[in-house]
């Protein structure tokens, strides 16, 4: 029985171009660190080492340090210098390139709705930014103050989609089942990972991304608005326990 809805938040909750944000991302990171990196190769070396940590499954190593393990080795700066830089970056100007996204009140309205239904909500955004980065997207995105049973980010998750992994451990953190549960997002190969696992799934079609890398079924497709009327269809278990009190 569907009791809790994973969503993902780029391209889904918070509708985005990504190599548009990524652009501007990079546009207002670069200049806090160009002191302290080469500025023609600091991109690069970053892109390099979230794969890495995206790739890396050791489940005793957070995202965070993983990343930290990959970067460091490939720059010549020290942590103490940089990553000060980085923390600051995140509290502040990061928050300023919600221009990059297109905000969509329905985001609000789709957690809402589960909400009153009696559904638990999770945020199953791919945990490769901290916290304060998750944070201001959520704010972006109109649900900053949804009470999510669990908000991934890379300093308390150890893994990455598109690894199965990063499902289980969601499963293990919230103790739920696979058949309880539904991931809703944007992305064919990192969101629909999760319906190998028995959960379903529903690819959201606004700002999909498919990398062409096999076939994915979908338990189901269609809009941001679609997923609105399918929330605003499901159950309401809170009735329900009511009804059995």
């Amino acid at each position: 029985m569907l009791r809790t809805l994973l969503f993902d938040l780029d391209g889904t909750l918070l509708p985005m171009d990504q190599d548009r944000f990524m652009h501007g991302y990079f546009h207002a990171l670069l200049p806090e660190i160009a002191h302290l990196v080469n500025p023609g190769e600091i991109a690069g070396q970053i892109l390099t080492a979230t794969q890495q940590m995206v790739e890396n499954e050791d489940p005793d190593v957070a995202n965070i340090d993983a990343f930290k393990k990959f970067f460091f080795g490939t720059v010549d700066v020290k942590e103490e210098q940089i990553w000060p830089i980085f923390d600051t970056f995140y509290q502040g100007k990061f928050g300023e390139l919600s221009g990059f996204t297109q905000p969509s009140p329905i985001s609000r309205e789709i957690c809402r709705s589960a909400l009153s239904k009696g559904y638990e909500l999770v945020l199953a955004t791919n945990p490769i930014f901290p916290d304060n980065a998750v944070r201001h997207r959520m704010n972006w995105a109109g649900i900053g103050e949804i009470p999510f049973k669990l908000v991934t980010t890379m300093e308390h998750m150890h893994f990455c989609k598109p690894s199965p992994k990063y499902y289980l451990e969601i499963l293990d953190r919230i103790e739920r089942t696979p058949d309880e549960c539904m991931m809703i997002g944007n992305d064919v190969q990192e969101d629909g990972v999760a319906g190998k696992l028995g959960m379903e799934t529903f690819l959201v079609r606004d700002f999909v991304i498919d990398r062409g890398l096999g076939h994915t079924d979908f338990t189901h497709e269609g809009s941001l608005e679609d997923v609105l009327a399918f929330v605003e269809g499901l159950p309401d278990l809170s009735s329900k326990a009511a009804t059995r009190a």
